[in-house]
């Protein structure tokens, strides 16, 4: 056969991630708080985007509850699907097309019924359509560091040399209050005697609150039991052997600290009410709330579904902005570039706004298929996949994972991470539906929170109860649940509730 140039016409299919899609994408993955950067972001790159408050007068009216929605929307798989001219030919340029509203939605995709205005535990009044939504910049609570107020208290009783050294004490406490180097290292490093950083530890030591920079446990409640005057000779030896206590050898540390029944309890209940980690007193820094990225709540026995836009800034395309570039721009590479800023500034409002409905979409069937868990609790939630819910809103799994990823939901039970919903199923035992993990471990708690002390309950005997209760369970698998939970076995519940009852 012999060997030449030749030209053939093939034709081909290929899946090509614009950067349109790729934005989608990853808008989609995003937390409410995370858009917010990412969009201020945008705005700086892009001098046709900026944010602001929407007019009312151009907000859609909102419409019916979402669970009563007719279907027909497009799905977040379209928009992903969907090429680039399918998108820039179905752009509006005109004034309300521009503008990103994550107040409410469009009545096509079910729409809104208005600011709830919830609180992140759920409860609370409702705002009213037009209402405000909570201020949830207001919930950051800015606290002094430890560090902080040791160095307050520090620089009123030391001076010179001994606030130097202080300092650098202080520097080596963590935030549980304990004192973390080594004193000879840090007198090598800082070129003075050994007994002088000792000493001056003594009197960090004295700073409140009282245990911190204390070197180990035995320590912490031995500065807090002299600060209480109930550190004596048979109080030494029991911090000395913390470890036996542990066990629950209370006869061996009787004879230990040389005391009776009652003396031991005595001495054990008071230990009990010292902080084993005196620094988390003060706070470490700013403390932040988990902000919900979703509102649930129950009107007239309908479920309302809300994107809390507390967390989201309002995006327009500037048009007098890009008026005056327009008429100023007279070569081809300037047209060009004002073009493709006003393409990227639309793709970015659609992809917000697909965003929204697809995130409402995904918590509107969550609700559906876990409706008894926000009626009745953890005890009544169901196995759930995330094929189960791309199956029912047409939608590819993938989309499903990405929207649940780093978002929350509050309602009135308070506040869970939409991934909390998605729960392995554990097989009935009678036959009947199977239940979720999280009702089984519901039911462990229960259990061994009513158990009677004097009858601990083994693994074995949760068994038999559970599958009592319809939950068919191995006995590694309660093992499992229970220590995910949390509690100890039955032997570590016998001794701690033995130690309670006798120190009470």
């Amino acid at each position: 056969m012999a060997l030449g140039p030749r030209l053939d016409l093939r034709q081909s299919q290929s899946l090509v991630m614009t950067p349109q899609l790729q934005q989608a994408i990853k808008l989609l993955a995003l937390s409410n708080l995370e858009i917010e950067n990412y969009i201020a972001e945008e705005v700086e790159k892009n001098p046709l985007l900026e944010t602001g408050e929407i007019s009312t007068e151009t907000s859609p009216e909102p419409s019916e509850p979402l669970l009563d929605n007719e279907p027909g929307a497009k799905g977040s798989d379209e928009i992903l699907s969907s090429g680039p001219s399918e998108t820039e030919a179905s752009m509006d340029m005109q004034g309300e097309a521009d503008q990103y509203a994550s107040a409410s939605l469009s009545s096509s995709d079910g729409g809104l019924d208005g600011q709830l205005g919830l609180n992140s535990s759920g409860s609370g009044a409702s705002a009213g359509v037009g209402g405000e939504a909570p201020d949830f910049e207001n919930m950051l609570v800015a606290e002094i560091t430890l560090a902080d107020h040791l160095m307050e208290q520090a620089g009123a009783v030391l001076s010179g040399m001994e606030l130097f050294i202080a300092q650098h004490i202080i520097d080596q406490i963590d935030e549980c209050g304990y004192f973390q180097a080594d004193p000879l290292e840090l007198s090598h490093r800082l070129g003075v005697e050994r007994d002088l950083v000792a000493q001056i530890l003594t009197e960090v030591q004295k700073l409140e609150p009282v245990g911190v920079g204390a070197r180990d446990l035995s320590e912490c409640l031995a500065l807090q039991a002299m600060e209480a005057d109930r550190y004596d000779p048979a109080m030494a030896r029991l911090l000395d052997n913390l470890d036996l206590l542990a066990k629950g050898a209370l006869p061996q540390l009787k004879r230990i600290c040389s005391v009776d029944d009652e003396d031991i309890m005595d001495m054990i209940s008071e230990l009990r009410a010292y902080d084993p980690k005196p620094g988390l007193k003060i706070g470490g820094g700013d403390v932040q709330a988990v902000v919900p990225d979703i509102f649930i709540a129950e009107r007239a026995g309908k479920w309302i579904i809300e994107i809390n836009s507390a967390t989201l800034p309002k995006v327009l395309v500037n048009r007098t902005y890009h008026s005056e570039l327009k008429d100023g721009a007279q070569d081809k590479a300037s047209k060009d570039w004002l073009n493709e800023c006003l393409m990227d500034a639309n793709w970015l409002i659609k992809a917000l706004d697909q965003r929204q409905r697809t995130i409402v979409k995904v918590a509107t069937e969550i609700v559906k298929q876990q409706e008894e868990f926000f009626r009745q609790g953890v005890e009544h939630l169901r196995p759930l996949t995330l094929k189960n819910v791309a199956d029912e809103i047409e939608m590819h799994e993938s989309t499903v994972s990405r929207v649940t990823s780093n978002k929350y939901l509050s309602c009135s039970r308070g506040t869970f991470e939409l991934k909390y919903f998605f729960t392995s199923g554990i097989q009935s035992s009678t036959g009947g539906e199977a239940a979720s993990a999280e009702a089984v471990k519901s039911h462990i708690k229960a259990l061994i929170d009513a158990e009677d002390p004097k009858k601990i309950l083994s693994d074995d005997k949760l068994v038999v109860l559970l599958k009592e209760k319809g939950f068919g369970i191995a006995r590694r698998t309660v093992a499992k649940y229970r220590e995910a939970l949390g509690l100890g076995s039955s032997v570590q519940r016998r001794r701690q509730k033995a130690l309670e009852g006798k120190a009470a």
